[in-house]
């Protein structure tokens, strides 16, 4: 198949187009390199440097099969303190893909949502039904919702949504603002350096590895049961960062102290995936949270000896 993937640099982007070149597809990437960085891009990828919201990207659609759609700003940090850019590429920026998929005729699109969705959700396992976004990132992945409804409805553009929950693994992004819990704690430990826990450290979350996300990424290319459906892709389990600070901690065997500071505005205190719905269609995490913590330490070990780090 020939496929085309936004964000291709980013994390989820370059793991995606790494296990579709190894499955044989063709792979389309772009990305304006605002997030993302270049070389995350694994050679065999067609690369073009262009911004999801502007038109020039409707070129890259035609003899599309379909368009994983990953662009996104994602650091619920920078989100609320800038709602007017995260409503600019987050629904204006999908809202340009969906219509240039529409115009090259392509079958279908799968689009990032976030578990973002149910920060204020009141049930856990949460299902895709409960929906309630507080922060401006969560109302902007929701605007896209409504958005590829409306595609389906009106141009019969067929999209899956894929609510991620904490994806984690190699490639992930450590410069943003607030870094990915992992990374950042990995990190600052391989360095001997303090690592910073916001607020008690007992927000929990459900952590699910990279692979086992890419998985359901493969599945939906051909199973015609996720037409124009809604996703949760987590573990189905979940851990406070307290316990991925021990975890850490003790697998690397360094025992410092983190910094304590204020707690961050607009995230859900849980996070826990209720996956019955993608469960149903076979799918399943296979990585256990140890398994996945050493290939992550292991990854960025390897980038600190390479000077990338």
């Amino acid at each position: 198949m020939r496929i085309l993937i936004t964000g291709v640099a980013g994390f989820i982007g370059s793991n995606l187009a790494a296990r579709l070149l190894e499955e044989g597809h063709v792979v389309v990437g772009m990305d304006n390199l605002a997030y993302g960085l270049q070389e995350n891009i694994p050679a065999g990828v067609a690369f073009h440097c262009m911004d999801v919201r502007d038109r020039a990207i409707y070129s890259l659609f035609g003899g599309m099969d379909a368009v994983f759609h990953l662009a996104a700003k994602n650091c619920i940090a920078d989100c609320q303190q800038d709602p007017v850019e995260t409503a600019d590429i987050n629904v204006r920026g999908t809202v340009n893909v969906f219509e240039a998929a529409r115009l090259a005729g392509v079958r279908k699109v799968i689009y990032a949502e976030s578990s973002a969705l149910y920060e204020g959700a009141k049930t856990y396992p949460t299902p895709e039904w409960d929906e309630a976004p507080e922060s401006f990132y969560a109302v902007s992945k929701m605007a896209t919702k409504y958005f590829a409804d409306a595609y389906q409805r009106f141009h019969g553009l067929s999209s899956t949504a894929l609510r991620y929950f904490c994806v984690y693994g190699p490639v992930q992004d450590y410069r943003r603002t607030i870094p990915p819990v992992m990374s950042a704690f990995i990190i600052k430990l391989l360095r001997g350096e303090t690592p910073i826990i916001y607020g008690t450290g007992e927000k929990r979350r459900d952590f699910v590895y990279v692979d086992d996300v890419n998985d359901f990424h493969i599945r939906c290319l051909t199973d015609a049961r996720t037409e124009n459906q809604v996703f949760n892709l987590g573990a189905g389990v979940n851990y406070s960062v307290n316990d991925i600070y021990a975890m850490l901690t003790k697998m690397l065997g360094v025992h410092i102290p983190p910094v304590r500071k204020s707690d961050l505005p607009g995230e859900a205190e849980t996070t826990l995936a209720d996956i019955t719905a993608a469960r149903k269609l076979g799918w399943a995490p296979k990585t256990d949270i140890e398994t996945g913590l050493r290939n992550a330490i292991a990854y960025i070990k390897s980038e600190m000896e390479k000077g990338n780090i």
